[in-house]
């Protein structure tokens, strides 16, 4: 079994966090989030141009750039935090021009020998997936995919197939960080997605409060937070590994126990 595969096997749902590498202490806060219990790690490559985020997002991808993040930082990031965390799954989310610029074999070997479990890249949909996926899976790193709600039914196979580690439902169709999605709406399209595929289903985009994470991880298997956390690492600086281990740790006490309260 791989690390994502059993954190999703655990008998309860699974917190996804994510920060942008490069933006503040990236040690310091990856440690943050996972000491206060976030389950899996998302590990944003700061970009030019994220066109699928927000402006929490983007802004610390400004502030990441201006601080000189590269690839090679990123995955040094990745290598470090792996041999701190030899358990806990870590994904680097992502556009496709820093991963497959110097073509996608490197990127793929480059990212397993730092540990990498999986990979989100936002910009290459199924259609190409010749242009990053077998490389990835040569290497045992799973490519992530991305539903939305506008995922209908004739195209839900295209973009299960090939899909590994977990599939990211994104709630609402549109940029990181703003939106919260009806849970009902939910509900529904995670049941939907999960009659056509045995991968876990992982829902994000607009998750800021613990209420909002326990609703959400009654009915996926996994919850991802990002631009709360990232607000966090924004305003704080050098504080934020505090503020993210409480922010973290609340999360995780209403994302673990949301089943629990669900059958009492």
């Amino acid at each position: 079994m791989t690390r994502l595969t059993t954190t999703f096997a655990a008998p309860r749902p699974a917190l996804v966090c994510f920060i942008t590498a490069g933006d503040g202490d990236t040690a310091a806060n990856l440690d943050a989030l996972v000491e206060a219990g976030a389950d899996v790690i998302e590990l944003g490559m700061p970009f030019t141009d994220p066109m699928a985020d927000g402006p929490a997002i983007q802004a610390a991808n400004l502030r990441s750039l201006g601080a000189g993040t590269t690839t090679a930082d990123v995955l040094r990031y990745a290598t470090d935090f792996r041999a701190r965390h030899p358990d806990v799954p870590l994904v680097l989310m992502g556009y496709a021009n820093p991963m497959v610029r110097r073509g996608p074999e490197w990127f793929a070997e480059a990212a397993a020998a730092a540990g990498v479990d999986g990979v989100i890249c936002v910009d290459i949909p199924p259609e190409e997936d010749d242009a990053l996926g077998p490389a990835l899976r040569t290497k045992g790193i799973a490519p992530i995919r991305l539903a939305t709600p506008t995922t209908d039914a004739a195209r839900l196979p295209q973009v299960l197939e090939g899909s590994e580690g977990f599939l990211y439902y994104v709630s609402v169709a549109g940029i990181t960080g703003k939106q919260q999605a009806q849970i009902a709406s939910i509900e529904e399209n995670v049941a939907r997605i999960k009659q056509s595929t045995a991968i876990p289903v992982a829902v994000g985009f607009g998750v800021r409060t613990p209420e909002q994470a326990a609703a959400i991880a009654r009915v996926a298997d996994g919850v991802v937070v990002g631009s709360a956390l990232v607000e966090i690492c924004g305003e704080y600086g050098a504080e934020a590994p505090a503020k993210l281990r409480e922010l973290t740790s609340a999360l995780a006490h209403a994302v673990h126990t949301a089943r629990q309260e669900q059958l009492a």
